[in-house]
């Protein structure tokens, strides 16, 4: 399994916390969980970090089962969608940059 990260490295503009939220989750996440192949959407507001740590507002996880799957869903419609309504979010709440990064999980039991 791989995932893919977007974060939102910077700031929310002032007082506008719960707004971003709320349209994170209500124009992003419908979109999100239709990218193809995907196995799973994780949508992460930061909420606390260590001090002088850089500040990520949020943290998008799509997993897909491999990179073909990747690539379908980052050559989709759904996509392209996603990326418009991100560009109108960001201008209106958030300063700073988005980047993105590709991990590739193995998953330990945990012992009780």
């Amino acid at each position: 399994m791989i995932t893919r990260y977007a974060l939102f490295e910077g700031y929310i503009k002032d007082g506008k916390t719960d707004a971003f939220r709320a349209a994170v989750n209500a124009r992003l996440v419908p979109v999100w969980t239709q990218f193809p192949g995907s196995c799973e959407v994780r949508v992460m507001f930061g909420a606390e970090r260590d001090e002088g740590a850089p500040e990520f507002p949020l943290i998008l996880a799509i997993s897909y089962p491999d990179r073909d799957a990747m690539a379908e869903a980052m050559n989709s419609d759904a996509r392209i969608v996603s990326r418009n309504i991100t560009g109108e979010i960001v201008a209106e709440f958030f300063d700073g940059r988005i980047h993105h990064h590709v991990t590739e999980a193995s998953e330990y039991s945990v012992k009780s």
